[in-house]
C-alpha cells in the first residue's frame, strides 16, 4: 500500500482545493463505474513503437484514489518521515494537523 499527498501553495483558497478534490471524487466515480470507457486514454501514455502490440481493452482501471479519513496520528509519522529524510531543499514550518489536512 502506498499514499498520495496533494500539496497546494498556501495562496491557493481552500474553497478551490475542495472544488479540485470534488472533481478528481467525481472522476473516480465515473472511472468505477464504467472503466472501458476510458481505457483508450491510455494510449497517449504509451511509445509509438510500441501502441501496435497494445490492447488496452485488456487494462485494469489502474490505481484508485480512496479517499479515507487522514488521521492526526498518520499526519504526525509523515511529517517525521519527511523531515528525517530532507524531502524538501528547506525546512519547511511546522503546521499543525488541523490547518494541514483538508476535511
Amino acid at each position: 500500500m502506498f499514499m498520495i499527498a496533494f500539496m497546494f501553495p498556501h495562496t491557493v483558497e481552500a474553497a478551490d482545493v475542495d472544488k479540485y478534490m470534488q472533481g478528481l471524487k467525481r472522476a473516480q466515480m465515473d472511472l468505477d463505474f464504467a472503466p472501458e470507457k476510458y481505457k483508450h486514454f491510455y494510449l497517449n501514455e504509451i511509445p509509438d513503437r510500441y501502441k501496435s502490440r497494445v490492447d488496452v481493452r485488456r487494462f485494469s482501471s489502474g490505481e484508485r484514489i480512496v479517499f479515507l479519513p487522514y488521521g492526526e496520528e498518520t499526519y504526525a509519522k509523515t511529517q517525521q518521515w519527511i523531515r528525517e529524510r530532507g524531502i524538501f531543499d528547506a525546512q519547511i514550518s511546522l503546521v499543525d494537523y488541523g490547518t494541514a489536512v483538508a476535511s
